[in-house]
Protein backbone atom coordinates (compact mmCIF):
# COMPACT_ATOMS: atom_id res chain seq x y z
CA UNK A 1 0.00 0.00 0.00
CA UNK A 2 1.49 3.29 -0.91
CA UNK A 3 1.93 6.37 1.56
CA UNK A 4 -0.54 7.76 0.06
CA UNK A 5 -3.19 5.44 0.00
CA UNK A 6 -2.21 4.75 4.42
CA UNK A 7 -2.17 8.47 4.63
CA UNK A 8 -5.81 8.53 3.22
CA UNK A 9 -6.83 4.97 5.21
CA UNK A 10 -5.47 7.05 8.15
CA UNK A 11 -7.16 10.19 7.73
CA UNK A 12 -10.76 8.20 7.08
CA UNK A 13 -10.25 6.49 10.18
CA UNK A 14 -9.90 9.51 12.42
CA UNK A 15 -12.95 10.95 10.94
CA UNK A 16 -14.99 8.29 11.35
CA UNK A 17 -13.98 8.08 15.33
CA UNK A 18 -14.07 11.85 15.33
CA UNK A 19 -17.45 11.41 14.68
CA UNK A 20 -18.85 9.10 17.13
CA UNK A 21 -16.57 10.11 19.67
CA UNK A 22 -17.81 13.41 19.55
CA UNK A 23 -21.38 12.62 18.87
CA UNK A 24 -23.96 15.33 19.55
CA UNK A 25 -26.26 14.99 22.33
CA UNK A 26 -29.78 14.83 20.49
CA UNK A 27 -30.63 18.34 19.36
CA UNK A 28 -27.83 20.26 20.81
CA UNK A 29 -26.96 22.23 17.76
CA UNK A 30 -24.01 23.93 19.14
CA UNK A 31 -26.17 25.76 21.59
CA UNK A 32 -24.95 24.06 24.82
CA UNK A 33 -26.28 23.51 28.16
CA UNK A 34 -28.00 21.19 30.66
CA UNK A 35 -28.22 17.77 29.19
CA UNK A 36 -29.27 14.21 30.12
CA UNK A 37 -27.47 11.32 28.23
CA UNK A 38 -29.28 7.44 28.72
CA UNK A 39 -27.55 4.31 28.51
CA UNK A 40 -29.64 1.46 27.12
CA UNK A 41 -31.16 -0.29 30.43
CA UNK A 42 -32.84 -3.64 30.83
CA UNK A 43 -36.16 -5.04 32.74
CA UNK A 44 -39.00 -7.44 33.18
CA UNK A 45 -42.72 -7.23 33.13
CA UNK A 46 -42.06 -6.37 36.96
CA UNK A 47 -38.64 -3.56 37.23
CA UNK A 48 -36.74 -1.92 35.22
CA UNK A 49 -32.88 -0.52 35.18
CA UNK A 50 -31.06 1.80 33.89
CA UNK A 51 -27.99 3.81 33.97
CA UNK A 52 -27.55 7.74 32.72
CA UNK A 53 -25.55 10.64 33.51
CA UNK A 54 -26.28 14.58 33.70
CA UNK A 55 -24.07 16.90 32.81
CA UNK A 56 -23.64 20.52 31.46
CA UNK A 57 -22.13 21.29 27.82
CA UNK A 58 -20.30 24.46 26.71
CA UNK A 59 -22.17 25.97 23.55
CA UNK A 60 -20.42 27.28 20.91
CA UNK A 61 -19.59 26.97 17.13
CA UNK A 62 -23.45 26.39 16.02
CA UNK A 63 -22.75 27.95 12.36
CA UNK A 64 -20.25 25.50 11.66
CA UNK A 65 -23.44 22.51 11.02
CA UNK A 66 -22.60 22.29 7.49
CA UNK A 67 -19.16 21.29 7.87
CA UNK A 68 -19.09 17.80 9.41
CA UNK A 69 -15.36 17.78 10.39
CA UNK A 70 -15.31 20.90 12.06
CA UNK A 71 -18.77 20.40 13.67
CA UNK A 72 -16.95 16.79 14.93
CA UNK A 73 -13.78 19.09 16.32
CA UNK A 74 -15.88 21.89 18.14
CA UNK A 75 -18.27 18.95 19.42
CA UNK A 76 -14.89 16.76 20.40
CA UNK A 77 -13.93 19.84 22.45
CA UNK A 78 -17.29 20.64 23.71
CA UNK A 79 -17.23 16.86 25.15
CA UNK A 80 -14.21 17.10 26.59
CA UNK A 81 -15.06 20.48 28.72
CA UNK A 82 -18.38 18.64 29.86
CA UNK A 83 -18.92 18.73 33.84
CA UNK A 84 -20.98 16.25 35.89
CA UNK A 85 -23.77 17.86 37.77
CA UNK A 86 -24.25 16.49 41.07
CA UNK A 87 -26.89 16.07 43.01
CA UNK A 88 -29.05 16.81 39.77
CA UNK A 89 -32.90 15.18 40.10
CA UNK A 90 -34.22 13.32 37.22
CA UNK A 91 -37.93 12.13 36.61
CA UNK A 92 -38.27 9.20 34.33
CA UNK A 93 -41.58 7.93 33.61
CA UNK A 94 -42.85 4.62 31.74
CA UNK A 95 -46.58 4.26 30.82
CA UNK A 96 -48.12 5.00 34.53
CA UNK A 97 -44.52 4.33 36.50
CA UNK A 98 -42.97 7.19 37.54
CA UNK A 99 -39.46 7.88 40.31
CA UNK A 100 -37.12 10.86 40.79
CA UNK A 101 -33.40 9.71 41.17
CA UNK A 102 -30.45 11.77 41.79
CA UNK A 103 -27.05 11.90 40.42
CA UNK A 104 -23.88 11.05 42.28
CA UNK A 105 -20.61 13.31 42.73
CA UNK A 106 -19.95 11.77 38.98
CA UNK A 107 -23.24 13.00 37.74
CA UNK A 108 -24.52 9.58 37.47
CA UNK A 109 -27.58 8.18 38.02
CA UNK A 110 -29.26 4.75 38.66
CA UNK A 111 -32.99 3.73 38.09
CA UNK A 112 -34.09 0.89 39.44
CA UNK A 113 -38.20 1.37 39.43
CA UNK A 114 -41.19 -1.09 40.01
CA UNK A 115 -43.42 -1.55 37.04
CA UNK A 116 -47.28 -1.73 37.69
CA UNK A 117 -48.16 -1.77 33.72
CA UNK A 118 -46.54 -5.02 31.70
CA UNK A 119 -44.48 -4.04 28.86
CA UNK A 120 -45.74 -5.48 26.00
CA UNK A 121 -44.20 -8.11 24.12
CA UNK A 122 -41.56 -6.50 21.92
CA UNK A 123 -37.51 -6.32 22.71
CA UNK A 124 -37.31 -2.72 23.45
CA UNK A 125 -39.40 -0.47 25.11
CA UNK A 126 -39.29 3.71 25.02
CA UNK A 127 -39.06 5.67 28.26
CA UNK A 128 -38.82 9.41 29.37
CA UNK A 129 -36.09 11.14 31.61
CA UNK A 130 -36.72 14.91 32.12
CA UNK A 131 -34.71 16.95 34.17
CA UNK A 132 -36.75 18.72 37.70
CA UNK A 133 -33.22 20.53 39.40
CA UNK A 134 -31.66 22.34 38.37
CA UNK A 135 -35.00 23.36 36.13
CA UNK A 136 -34.77 23.10 32.43
CA UNK A 137 -37.14 21.72 30.10
CA UNK A 138 -35.35 21.46 27.05
CA UNK A 139 -33.04 18.91 29.43
CA UNK A 140 -35.20 15.65 28.31
CA UNK A 141 -34.41 12.66 26.41
CA UNK A 142 -36.11 9.05 25.14
CA UNK A 143 -34.51 6.27 27.29
CA UNK A 144 -35.19 2.78 26.21
CA UNK A 145 -35.07 -0.78 28.04
CA UNK A 146 -34.81 -4.45 27.01
CA UNK A 147 -37.79 -7.25 27.73
CA UNK A 148 -37.06 -10.49 26.83
CA UNK A 149 -39.93 -11.96 24.58
CA UNK A 150 -42.87 -14.13 25.84
CA UNK A 151 -40.43 -17.00 23.86
CA UNK A 152 -37.38 -16.83 25.71
CA UNK A 153 -36.09 -20.09 27.35
CA UNK A 154 -32.65 -18.50 28.90
CA UNK A 155 -30.75 -15.73 29.34
CA UNK A 156 -27.26 -15.11 28.50
CA UNK A 157 -25.06 -12.86 30.34
CA UNK A 158 -21.54 -12.17 28.55
CA UNK A 159 -18.51 -10.83 29.43
CA UNK A 160 -17.00 -8.64 26.72
CA UNK A 161 -13.13 -8.53 26.95
CA UNK A 162 -11.27 -11.38 26.24
CA UNK A 163 -14.26 -13.13 25.39
CA UNK A 164 -16.04 -11.24 22.80
CA UNK A 165 -12.91 -9.57 21.55
CA UNK A 166 -8.78 -10.03 21.83
CA UNK A 167 -7.39 -8.12 24.98
CA UNK A 168 -7.27 -4.17 24.19
CA UNK A 169 -11.04 -2.70 25.02
CA UNK A 170 -10.12 -0.67 27.62
CA UNK A 171 -7.28 0.85 25.52
CA UNK A 172 -9.69 3.57 23.83
CA UNK A 173 -6.84 4.42 21.44
CA UNK A 174 -6.42 0.73 20.33
CA UNK A 175 -9.64 -0.51 19.65
CA UNK A 176 -10.53 3.22 17.85
CA UNK A 177 -8.21 2.11 15.90
CA UNK A 178 -9.04 -1.45 15.22
CA UNK A 179 -12.76 -0.29 14.96
CA UNK A 180 -12.00 2.53 12.51
CA UNK A 181 -8.82 2.03 10.13
CA UNK A 182 -9.25 -1.66 10.02
CA UNK A 183 -12.84 -1.91 9.81
CA UNK A 184 -15.47 -5.04 10.26
CA UNK A 185 -12.56 -7.15 9.21
CA UNK A 186 -9.73 -6.47 11.71
CA UNK A 187 -8.72 -9.16 14.51
CA UNK A 188 -10.78 -7.60 17.58
CA UNK A 189 -13.65 -10.69 17.32
CA UNK A 190 -12.36 -13.97 18.16
CA UNK A 191 -14.08 -15.80 15.28
CA UNK A 192 -17.12 -17.22 15.31
CA UNK A 193 -18.55 -14.87 17.97
CA UNK A 194 -21.05 -12.86 16.23
CA UNK A 195 -22.42 -16.81 14.72
CA UNK A 196 -22.52 -18.16 18.11
CA UNK A 197 -24.28 -15.05 20.26
CA UNK A 198 -26.71 -14.89 17.65
CA UNK A 199 -27.34 -18.70 18.02
CA UNK A 200 -28.25 -18.10 21.71
CA UNK A 201 -30.64 -15.27 20.83
CA UNK A 202 -32.35 -17.43 18.46
CA UNK A 203 -32.13 -20.83 20.29
CA UNK A 204 -32.31 -24.37 19.62
CA UNK A 205 -36.16 -23.53 17.92
CA UNK A 206 -34.86 -20.10 16.63
CA UNK A 207 -36.93 -16.91 16.99
CA UNK A 208 -37.06 -17.41 20.65
CA UNK A 209 -35.28 -14.31 21.67
CA UNK A 210 -33.31 -14.91 24.09
CA UNK A 211 -31.99 -11.83 26.17
CA UNK A 212 -27.90 -11.57 26.08
CA UNK A 213 -26.60 -9.13 28.57
CA UNK A 214 -23.48 -7.74 28.27
CA UNK A 215 -20.90 -6.45 31.07
CA UNK A 216 -17.10 -4.90 30.89
CA UNK A 217 -14.40 -3.34 32.20
CA UNK A 218 -14.30 -0.37 29.85
CA UNK A 219 -14.72 2.99 30.65
CA UNK A 220 -18.37 4.57 30.29
CA UNK A 221 -16.71 7.58 27.85
CA UNK A 222 -16.21 4.65 25.17
CA UNK A 223 -19.92 3.26 25.93
CA UNK A 224 -20.97 4.53 21.93
CA UNK A 225 -18.12 3.22 20.52
CA UNK A 226 -18.97 0.18 22.30
CA UNK A 227 -22.29 -0.07 20.79
CA UNK A 228 -20.91 0.89 17.01
CA UNK A 229 -18.24 -2.15 17.65
CA UNK A 230 -21.29 -4.11 18.25
CA UNK A 231 -22.93 -2.75 15.39
CA UNK A 232 -19.88 -3.19 12.92
CA UNK A 233 -19.57 -6.69 13.34
CA UNK A 234 -22.97 -7.76 13.91
CA UNK A 235 -22.80 -8.47 17.29
CA UNK A 236 -26.47 -9.29 18.51
CA UNK A 237 -27.83 -6.05 20.76
CA UNK A 238 -27.98 -6.21 24.16
CA UNK A 239 -27.94 -4.03 27.23
CA UNK A 240 -24.18 -3.07 28.12
CA UNK A 241 -23.27 -2.72 31.54
CA UNK A 242 -20.09 -1.09 32.60
CA UNK A 243 -18.26 -2.97 35.86
CA UNK A 244 -16.46 0.39 36.96
CA UNK A 245 -17.33 3.89 37.51
CA UNK A 246 -14.55 5.89 35.55
CA UNK A 247 -13.14 9.19 36.43
CA UNK A 248 -10.07 10.65 37.96
CA UNK A 249 -9.88 11.18 41.69
CA UNK A 250 -7.78 14.10 42.86
CA UNK A 251 -4.39 13.15 43.25
CA UNK A 252 -4.39 9.93 41.31
CA UNK A 253 -4.73 8.90 37.25
CA UNK A 254 -5.98 5.04 38.40
CA UNK A 255 -10.10 4.68 37.50
CA UNK A 256 -12.12 4.16 40.31
CA UNK A 257 -12.69 0.57 41.03
CA UNK A 258 -16.09 -1.31 42.42
CA UNK A 259 -15.35 -4.32 44.21
CA UNK A 260 -17.24 -7.75 43.53
CA UNK A 261 -19.60 -5.24 41.29
CA UNK A 262 -19.52 -8.11 38.53
CA UNK A 263 -21.46 -10.34 41.10
CA UNK A 264 -23.84 -7.59 42.10
CA UNK A 265 -24.65 -7.32 38.52
CA UNK A 266 -25.69 -10.47 37.92
CA UNK A 267 -27.22 -11.20 40.96
CA UNK A 268 -29.34 -8.25 40.03
CA UNK A 269 -30.14 -10.01 36.97
CA UNK A 270 -30.69 -13.28 38.25
CA UNK A 271 -32.99 -11.83 40.47
CA UNK A 272 -34.90 -9.49 37.75
CA UNK A 273 -34.99 -12.95 35.47
CA UNK A 274 -36.22 -15.25 38.34
CA UNK A 275 -38.15 -17.32 35.86
CA UNK A 276 -35.41 -17.68 33.51
CA UNK A 277 -31.82 -20.14 33.75
CA UNK A 278 -28.66 -18.64 32.50
CA UNK A 279 -25.99 -19.41 30.78
CA UNK A 280 -22.81 -17.44 31.60
CA UNK A 281 -19.94 -16.91 29.40
CA UNK A 282 -16.44 -15.63 30.20
CA UNK A 283 -12.99 -15.94 29.91
CA UNK A 284 -9.70 -17.62 32.04
CA UNK A 285 -7.59 -14.69 32.11
CA UNK A 286 -9.73 -13.06 35.19
CA UNK A 287 -11.59 -14.39 37.53
CA UNK A 288 -14.61 -15.03 35.39
CA UNK A 289 -14.38 -18.79 36.24
CA UNK A 290 -14.42 -18.32 40.01
CA UNK A 291 -17.03 -15.68 40.22
CA UNK A 292 -19.42 -17.98 37.91
CA UNK A 293 -18.88 -21.01 40.08
CA UNK A 294 -19.89 -18.79 43.44
CA UNK A 295 -23.22 -17.81 41.56
CA UNK A 296 -23.75 -21.37 40.83
CA UNK A 297 -23.46 -22.04 44.69
CA UNK A 298 -25.87 -19.19 45.28
CA UNK A 299 -28.43 -20.08 42.52
CA UNK A 300 -28.86 -23.34 42.96
CA UNK A 301 -30.74 -25.02 39.54
CA UNK A 302 -30.33 -20.94 37.52
CA UNK A 303 -27.03 -21.72 35.82
CA UNK A 304 -27.53 -24.37 33.06
CA UNK A 305 -24.22 -24.04 31.19
CA UNK A 306 -20.72 -21.77 31.94
CA UNK A 307 -18.66 -21.43 28.88
CA UNK A 308 -14.84 -20.26 29.55
CA UNK A 309 -12.67 -19.41 26.65
CA UNK A 310 -8.98 -20.13 27.25
CA UNK A 311 -6.67 -17.41 26.76
CA UNK A 312 -4.23 -18.12 29.37
CA UNK A 313 -1.98 -20.50 27.92
CA UNK A 314 -1.03 -21.57 31.61
CA UNK A 315 -1.39 -25.18 32.53
CA UNK A 316 -2.16 -24.15 36.18
CA UNK A 317 -4.71 -22.30 35.44
CA UNK A 318 -6.59 -24.67 33.37
CA UNK A 319 -6.09 -27.37 36.19
CA UNK A 320 -7.51 -24.61 38.75
CA UNK A 321 -10.31 -24.43 35.97
CA UNK A 322 -10.94 -28.44 35.64
CA UNK A 323 -11.72 -28.37 39.20
CA UNK A 324 -14.30 -25.88 39.36
CA UNK A 325 -16.03 -27.87 36.35
CA UNK A 326 -16.23 -31.14 38.61
CA UNK A 327 -17.85 -28.86 41.54
CA UNK A 328 -19.86 -27.52 38.61
CA UNK A 329 -20.70 -31.22 37.07
CA UNK A 330 -21.67 -32.79 40.69
CA UNK A 331 -24.08 -29.59 41.11
CA UNK A 332 -25.73 -30.08 37.29
CA UNK A 333 -23.86 -28.07 35.51
CA UNK A 334 -21.55 -27.86 32.65
CA UNK A 335 -18.10 -25.58 32.91
CA UNK A 336 -16.60 -25.79 29.97
CA UNK A 337 -12.97 -24.88 29.05
CA UNK A 338 -13.27 -23.75 25.22
CA UNK A 339 -10.49 -23.31 22.96
CA UNK A 340 -12.84 -21.47 20.59
CA UNK A 341 -16.31 -20.51 19.33
CA UNK A 342 -17.16 -23.91 17.64
CA UNK A 343 -16.21 -26.05 20.77
CA UNK A 344 -19.07 -23.76 22.66
CA UNK A 345 -21.12 -24.20 19.86
CA UNK A 346 -20.62 -27.95 19.64
CA UNK A 347 -21.40 -28.04 23.55
CA UNK A 348 -24.40 -25.62 23.23
CA UNK A 349 -26.04 -28.19 20.57
CA UNK A 350 -25.50 -31.15 22.98
CA UNK A 351 -27.19 -29.39 25.46
CA UNK A 352 -30.09 -27.90 23.30
CA UNK A 353 -29.11 -24.56 23.92
CA UNK A 354 -29.00 -24.07 20.26
CA UNK A 355 -29.64 -25.66 16.89
CA UNK A 356 -27.52 -28.25 14.61
CA UNK A 357 -27.66 -25.28 11.95
CA UNK A 358 -26.07 -22.83 13.97
CA UNK A 359 -23.07 -25.30 14.46
CA UNK A 360 -22.29 -25.11 11.18
CA UNK A 361 -22.65 -21.64 10.65
CA UNK A 362 -20.11 -21.01 13.53
CA UNK A 363 -18.19 -23.60 11.70
CA UNK A 364 -18.56 -22.22 8.63
CA UNK A 365 -17.58 -18.35 10.09
CA UNK A 366 -14.62 -19.60 12.52
CA UNK A 367 -12.65 -21.62 9.61
CA UNK A 368 -13.83 -19.82 5.99
CA UNK A 369 -11.04 -21.69 4.25
CA UNK A 370 -12.53 -24.84 5.23
CA UNK A 371 -15.48 -24.18 2.65
CA UNK A 372 -13.59 -23.89 -0.34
Amino acid sequence: MSLRRQFRKLALALRKALHIIAAPVKGDNGRGGLFIQAFRGYGSSRQLFLMGRVFHQPGFGASLREDRLRRDLIDLIRRLMRKPVVNAQVRVRYKDAEQLVHTDKHGYFRVNMSLSTMPSDVLWHSMELSLVHPVDDRAATTGEFFTPSSGARYGVISDIDDTVVFTGVASTARMMWRLFAQGAESRMVFPGVAALYQAFYEGDKGHQGNPLLYVSRAPWSIYQVLVEFFRMHRIPVGPILILREWGLKRGSLLPRRAKDHKLDVIRQMLALYRDLPFVLIGDSGQRDPEVYTRILREHPGRIIGIYIRDVSNDAGREESIATLAREVKEAGSDLMLASDSVEMARHAVEQGLISADALEKVKRVQNPDEND
